[in-house]
């Protein structure tokens, strides 16, 4: 499986979210669409990102666009986070990584000299149309919210 590129329409895919429904982008259609993947909820990175969203969420909003965090954590945990971070998006659960393989975010990554394969923090701004615009790998966490909107806002 081949990571999306930009312009390319994007295979519809649904995961199970936060507030008790399940997400597909196949629903979003008519808005643009931000999904961030991020390794995993409650460490320091990850919820300063899901701040960043949280803290923007409006201009977002008024930029026709939808926000949704995604990682391998349980259902579970994301609501646990998504209401102690007070986050207004859904976070979505990928459990099997089925979602993060189609965005080829899936890494190998090195954490105290033990290596694994894990989440490469990474952002894809879809349009409302449903095709790819824009995509972050390899994110930083500072200032990359706002860059993100500001390319929502271009879309406009």
């Amino acid at each position: 499986m081949s990571a999306p590129r930009a312009d390319k329409t994007i295979a519809d895919f649904s995961l199970p979210a936060t507030g008790k429904q399940p997400w597909s982008l196949k629903a979003q259609r008519g808005h643009n669409v931000v999904v961030y993947f991020y390794p995993r909820d409650n460490t320091p990175g990850c919820t300063r990102e899901g701040e960043a969203f949280r803290d923007m969420h409006r201009a977002f909003a008024a930029a026709n666009t939808t926000i949704v965090g995604v990682s391998p954590d349980s259902l579970a945990s994301h609501e646990k986070f998504k209401e102690k971070m007070r986050f207004p998006f859904e976070l979505l659960s990928d459990e099997d990584r089925r979602v993060c393989k189609l965005f080829d975010v899936i890494k190998p990554k090195t954490l105290y000299g033990r290596k694994f394969m894990g989440v490469e923090r990474s952002t894809f701004l879809i349009d409302a149309q449903g095709r790819l615009r824009q995509e972050w790998r390899k994110v930083r966490v500072d200032g990359h919210a706002a860059e993100v909107l500001q390319a929502a806002k271009s879309l406009s």
